[in-house]
C-alpha cells in the first residue's frame, strides 16, 4: 500500500518535471528591452498659395513617410507647411 503511493507520488512529481522543463524550452523567456529612443524630424516648406501646389507638396512628402502637423498661413502669400517624420 506504502509502495504504490509512494509510486503515485513519484510518478506525479515525473509529470511535474518534465512538464517544467518542456514550458522553459518551448515558451520564450520575458525579456526587457531597452527603450528606444524615438526622435522626431521636422521639416518646414514654403508652396505657392496654389491648391495644385500644395497638394502635390502633399503627396510627395507624405509618400516619404511625413505627416503633415500644420499649415501656417504666414504672410498669406506663402503658406507654409509643417511636417514631421
Amino acid at each position: 500500500m506504502k509502495v504504490e503511493r509512494l509510486g503515485i507520488v513519484m510518478l506525479g512529481l515525473s509529470v511535474t518535471l518534465c512538464a517544467g522543463t518542456l514550458s522553459l524550452l518551448f515558451v520564450q523567456p520575458f525579456t526587457a528591452k531597452a527603450q528606444e529612443v524615438k526622435r522626431i524630424q521636422y521639416r518646414i516648406v514654403e508652396v505657392l498659395h496654389d491648391t495644385d501646389a500644395m497638394q502635390r507638396t502633399l503627396n510627395e512628402f507624405g509618400g516619404s513617410g511625413w505627416e503633415l502637423v500644420t499649415v501656417s498661413a504666414g504672410d498669406l502669400t506663402s503658406p507654409r507647411m509643417i511636417f514631421r517624420k
